[in-house]
C-alpha cells in the first residue's frame, strides 16, 4: 500500500497522465546486446526488483532521496585518490572519504563539454538528439526545449520534491530554465563561468581574458559598439509556475570576481538550506547541486592553501571542504541510509589554460574539454547508498552519464514515466549498483563533438572515425587499456574491428533515421525574467532586432 501511496501524486499531477506499458525506445546497439542477453537480464531484473522492494520496506515504504553533485571540468584521477593527491599537490580528503563509502565508477563517460553532458544527464539522451550541440557563452535565444522530459519531471510524477542549485547552462530562454523543466525551486546563473569568472577586469589583469574590459584597449577605428558582450544577466532564482528574478545585481552594476565568489558562497549556503527543508518533508526529494567552483581564473585568496597553488587547484580544495559540509549535513539529518548521493565531473579539464596557471593537468588520459579523446570524456564518478551499494567497491563496467537518468528513474519507481516517443540512450544500470562489478549492461559509447560523431568505444577498443571515403580498416583504432593516451593506433586491431565498428555506426544511424533528432528550443533571450536591468533589456532588444 505504501508504494501505491507514493505513486498517487504522479497520477494526479497529469504531467504524464498514465504510466506507459510500451517498451522504451533505445539505440540499435543496446538492442543488439539485448538480443544476446535479454532473458538473462530479465531474470536478474526480477531479483533487482525484489531487492529494491526490500530496501523500500526497510525505509517505511519510501523510495530513496537522490542528491546529484556535478563538478565542472576536472580530469579523471584528480578526485577521490589519495595517491594522486600527493602527486598533483591537490588535497581532496572529503571527496576521497566519500569515494570509499560507496562505488567508484571507473569507466564513466560523459560528453566533451558541460552543456551537452548536463543535457545527457537531464534527458537520458545524447544531446544531439535534443538539438544541443555545443557550449554557448552569451545571448543566443536558444535552450533545452520544453518538449524534452527531464529526470526532475519524471521524479515529480512519482511524488518527489525537486530543487536545483548552481550551474545550469541549458539556455537563456524561459522554457529552458530549471523551474520550467521539473524543478520546484531553483537558484542558477543564466550563463556560465566564461561570463562569471572570465569576463571580468580581474581576469583581464591576470592575462586570461584579453581585450574585453574597456580599460584594456581603446580602438578609435571600432565602429560597431555592440560587438563585445554587454548587459548579460547573472544569477536567477525562481519557483515552478512563476517568473525568474535576477538577484544581487543593481542597474549599471559591473560584475566582478568578488561577486563571483559571493555567488559561489550563496549556492553552497542555499544547498544546505534546501537539504534541510526537503529532508523535513514526508515526501522523497531530488536535489541537484552543480557548483561553479573549481572553475576560476584568478588568484583571489590572500593565502594559497594547496601545495599545487594553481588557481583552479585552490578552488578544488575549497570545494572539497564545502562538499564535506553537504555530506555531514546528510548524516546529521539522519537520512543517509535512504539517500543516494552521486558525485562526478562533467568533462575533462579546460586545457586551454595550462597546468602552470590552473594547476589542473591531464594525468593518465590525453585531452580535455571539447575533445572526444578519453581525457575529454572520462571523469571520476562515485555513488553512495549505504546498505544498498557496497562500500569501498569499484566497477570497471562502462557507464555513460545518460545512464543516470534511467537508473535514477528505476530507483525511484518511476520507469513507467520515461517517454516512449523518442530514443532514450540511458541504460538502466541498477543491477550494476546493487550486484556489483560485472553486472553492467553497456559495453559501448558513441562520442560526439557537437553534431559530429567523432569516435566509438566498444569494450577496450576505440575507433576514431576516419575522414569520408576512407574504409574502417584505415581508421585509427586504439586499445584504451594498453594505450590510454590514444597515441599508438594499431592497424592489426583496425583490420579485425573495422567492420564491427562500421556495423555499430550503421545501427546507430538506422535508429536516428527512424527517430529523427528533435529541434533545440528557441525564443527571445531572457524571456520569463521579471526584473531585467535596463542594460539587459537593451541587449535583448538589440539581439532581437536582427533576428
Amino acid at each position: 500500500m505504501m508504494r501505491i501511496a507514493w505513486a498517487l501524486p504522479a497520477i494526479l499531477s497529469g504531467s504524464l497522465a498514465t504510466a506507459q506499458e510500451s517498451p522504451i525506445i533505445q539505440d540499435g546497439e543496446y538492442n543488439f546486446l539485448r538480443a544476446q542477453f535479454g532473458e538473462q537480464w530479465d531474470a536478474q531484473d526480477d531479483e533487482v526488483d525484489a531487492r529494491l522492494e526490500e530496501i523500500r520496506e526497510a525505509n517505511g515504504g519510501k523510495p530513496p532521496n537522490i542528491v546529484y553533485i556535478l563538478i565542472d571540468d576536472v580530469s579523471f584521477g584528480l578526485l577521490g585518490n589519495r595517491t594522486l593527491n600527493y602527486v598533483t599537490g591537490i588535497s581532496t580528503p572529503r571527496i576521497n572519504e566519500f569515494a570509499e563509502e560507496g562505488m567508484s565508477l571507473m569507466r564513466m563517460y560523459t560528453e566533451p563539454s558541460c552543456t551537452p553532458t548536463r543535457t545527457a544527464m537531464l534527458t537520458g539522451r545524447h544531446p544531439v538528439r535534443a538539438g544541443v550541440e555545443e557550449v554557448k557563452v552569451a545571448l543566443v535565444g536558444e535552450g533545452l526545449a520544453e518538449e524534452e522530459v527531464t529526470i526532475a519531471e519524471i521524479l515529480k510524477d512519482v511524488g518527489y520534491n525537486t530543487a536545483h542549485v548552481g550551474k545550469w547552462h541549458q539556455g537563456d530562454i524561459e522554457q529552458s530554465f530549471p523551474h520550467n523543466q521539473g524543478f520546484d525551486w531553483a537558484a542558477f546563473p543564466t550563463h556560465q563561468q566564461v561570463q562569471l569568472s572570465l569576463m571580468t577586469r580581474e581576469a583581464m589583469e591576470a592575462n586570461n581574458m584579453v581585450s574585453l574590459d574597456p580599460s584594456a584597449a581603446t580602438n578609435p577605428f571600432a565602429i560597431d559598439q555592440r560587438f563585445k558582450p554587454y548587459g548579460l544577466v547573472t544569477g536567477l532564482e525562481a519557483e515552478a509556475g512563476g517568473m525568474a528574478r535576477e538577484v544581487h545585481m543593481k542597474a549599471g552594476e559591473v560584475w566582478t570576481q568578488a561577486k563571483y565568489h559571493e555567488m559561489n558562497v550563496r549556492y553552497q549556503d542555499q544547498t544546505l538550506e534546501k537539504l534541510n527543508e526537503l529532508a523535513a518533508k514526508d515526501e522523497p526529494f531530488f536535489l541537484q547541486y552543480w557548483p561553479l567552483y573549481p572553475l576560476n581564473f584568478v588568484y583571489d585568496q590572500e593565502q594559497q592553501t594547496s601545495r599545487n597553488g594553481g588557481y583552479m587547484a585552490e578552488k578544488l580544495e575549497f570545494l572539497d571542504g564545502w562538499l564535506g559540509e553537504v555530506f555531514d549535513e546528510i548524516d546529521k539529518l539522519g537520512i543517509a541510509e535512504n539517500t543516494v548521493v552521486a558525485l562526478m565531473a562533467d568533462n575533462g579539464i579546460f586545457n586551454y589554460y595550462t597546468p602552470a596557471q590552473s594547476g589542473f593537468m591531464e594525468l593518465i588520459y590525453r585531452g580535455g574539454k571539447t575533445q572526444h579523446l578519453e581525457g575529454g570524456v572520462r571523469t571520476d564518478a562515485f555513488i553512495r547508498w549505504p546498505g544498498a551499494i557496497e562500500a569501498g567497491s569499484a566497477a570497471g563496467d562502462i557507464f555513460h552519464v545518460s545512464d543516470l537518468f534511467t537508473t535514477f528513474a528505476r530507483l525511484a519507481g518511476a520507469t513507467d514515466f520515461i517517454p516512449r516517443d523518442r530514443v532514450i540512450d540511458g541504460i538502466d544500470q541498477t543491477a550494476l549498483l546493487l550486484e556489483g562489478e560485472g553486472n553492467g549492461r553497456r559495453d559501448y559509447v558513441y562520442v560526439y563533438e557537437g553534431p559530429v560523431l567523432r569516435s566509438v568505444v566498444k569494450q577496450d577498443y576505440k575507433m576514431h572515425l576516419p575522414p569520408p571515403g576512407l574504409p574502417g580498416a584505415a581508421a585509427d583504432v586504439y586499445n584504451v587499456v594498453r594505450d590510454p593516451r590514444e597515441e599508438h593506433p594499431q592497424i592489426g586491431m583496425a583490420l579485425w574491428s573495422g567492420a564491427s565498428f562500421q556495423d555499430m555506426i550503421k545501427r546507430h544511424m538506422i535508429t536516428i533515421k527512424k527517430h529523427p533528432h528533435l529541434p533545440l528550443g528557441t525564443d527571445v533571450p531572457y524571456s520569463g525574467i521579471e526584473n531585467l536591468r535596463p542594460e539587459s533589456q537593451l541587449a535583448r532588444e538589440v539581439f532581437d532586432s536582427w533576428q
